[in-house]
Parts: C-alpha cells; structure tokens; sequence
C-alpha cells in the first residue's frame, strides 16, 4: 500500500470513528477514559496539536466543535451525566502510563 492511500484509509477511519462518536453521546467520556485511556477532550487535544503541528488557526475549544459535533458547553448541558462513584473511583486508579493524553 502506497503512503497516500494508508493516509486517506487512516482519514476516513478517524473520520468513522468521530461520527460514530457523536451518535453515541450515551457513552460518557469517563467510561472512555475508564476503558480506553482517552474520551472526546483527547481526540480535540490531538486534532489541535496536528493543527498547531502545521501552523493552522484552530484552538482547543474549535477542535472540541468538530470533534463533539456542536460547541462542548452545548453536548455538555445535553448529554454530560454526573459521574457514579465507581466510574470516579476508577478513573482515579487510572495510572498517567495508561491515559493518552
């Protein structure tokens, strides 16, 4: 496989991946971090890091935009639930080696 095709191949993943992700705005960003190492916040901070990499205008809070699918304040007040105590618990006993950030 040539490089442009593994880059558009990787694109369209990620593309799938942040769709699939603002459909399922049941899913908590703290069950993510709980399962994953990474949420939403991570895939923003990432998608501003690959700007910034390049010199682009996009900040934090406009790559939360395209990663929530609307302003982060807005799926907050929508979909953010509080966090049980286990799911607090448990992100707590997360050690730094196995988040992403």
């Amino acid at each position: 496989m040539d490089e442009q095709t593994q880059l558009e191949l990787e694109a369209a993943a990620w593309r799938k991946l942040v769709s699939h992700l603002q459909k399922r705005t049941d899913v908590q960003n703290i069950d993510l971090m709980n399962l994953a190492g990474f949420c939403r916040n991570c895939m923003a901070k990432w998608y501003a890091g690959a700007a910034q990499e390049r010199d682009l205008a996009l900040d934090y809070e406009q790559a939360r935009a395209i990663i929530y699918g609307m302003p982060y304040a807005e799926w907050k007040s929508l979909y953010q639930q509080e966090a049980t105590s286990e799911q607090t618990a448990q992100f707590n006993a997360i050690t730094p080696e196995q988040m992403t950030h």
